[in-house]
């Protein structure tokens, strides 16, 4: 049974978002006209094989890249804007305002501190004051509070990807997406980032994507998405399926 929320309570809705690539003259596609609706404040995970998709799925639903054709709608304010509608500018802003992206390799700034990344997107935004006691506050629940000074290449791999969590919620955002966070990191360690991750994400209320391979992870979700020749299934908890 499949349950559709309305779109009050979809904060990303999908419809017949398409993506191909042209590949030694032929036409290669990646995602199938999807219809999906994302329910504000639950986690999603979105499994799949390497190459199946699923970071394709997430650059479409950041707006970092464009879809092929269909649409990505996002909820702010009572209103779905339609990220797919706006210039790159214009989702470059969005996503700097309104979304925090953990990525499998980290993706920290090499040459500024694990302070000086975290508040990054706040100064982007223009908000210096309140990113640097935003960046505090998030590296002192991560656990470093003690290297605010210290610069990515001194850090061992789970800890630039707690600074990397930090970084992707110290701006409040609405939707938080996470590509194979723990992908790069050896179990034990992989562990403590993800419960780190939920437990952030949850106690903020926030709305988490996450692609991974590993269906260990699929206990923890509210929705459990399986994405395969382009297009999603669902086998989620609570029967929390959510076709848009």
């Amino acid at each position: 049974m499949f349950h559709t929320p309305s779109p009050e309570n979809a904060l990303v809705r999908l419809v017949g978002l398409s993506k191909s690539y042209q590949e030694a003259g032929q036409e290669h596609l990646v995602l199938a006209a999807i219809d999906w609706a994302f329910p504000a404040g639950e986690f999603t995970c979105l499994l799949g094989k390497s190459g199946s998709g699923k970071s394709t799925l997430l650059n479409l639903v950041s707006g970092i890249d464009a879809p092929t054709g269909g649409q990505v709608l996002i909820r702010e304010n009572g209103q779905e804007i339609d990220l797919t509608g706006l210039s790159e500018r214009e989702r470059t802003l969005f996503r700097r305002r309104h979304i925090g992206i953990v990525f499998q390799f980290f993706n920290l700034i090499p040459t500024l501190t694990v302070l000086e990344n975290v508040s990054l997107p706040l100064e982007l935004a223009g908000e210096s004051r309140r990113g640097q006691r935003q960046a505090r506050s998030l590296l002192e629940r991560v656990g470093l509070g003690d290297r605010l000074e210290t610069y990515p290449d001194r850090l061992s791999g789970g800890e630039q990807q707690r600074v990397a969590i930090a970084r992707a919620l110290v701006h409040d955002p609405l939707l938080v997406l996470a590509d194979e966070p723990t992908g790069n990191l050896d179990e034990e360690t992989g562990q403590v980032v993800l419960e780190l991750l939920l437990e952030l994400s949850r106690d903020a209320g926030k709305t988490l994507i996450m692609a991974t391979h590993d269906p260990d992870i699929a206990a923890l979700a509210d929705q459990v998405l399986h994405l395969e020749q382009g297009k999603l299934a669902a086998n989620g908890r609570h029967e929390s399926q959510r076709r848009g």
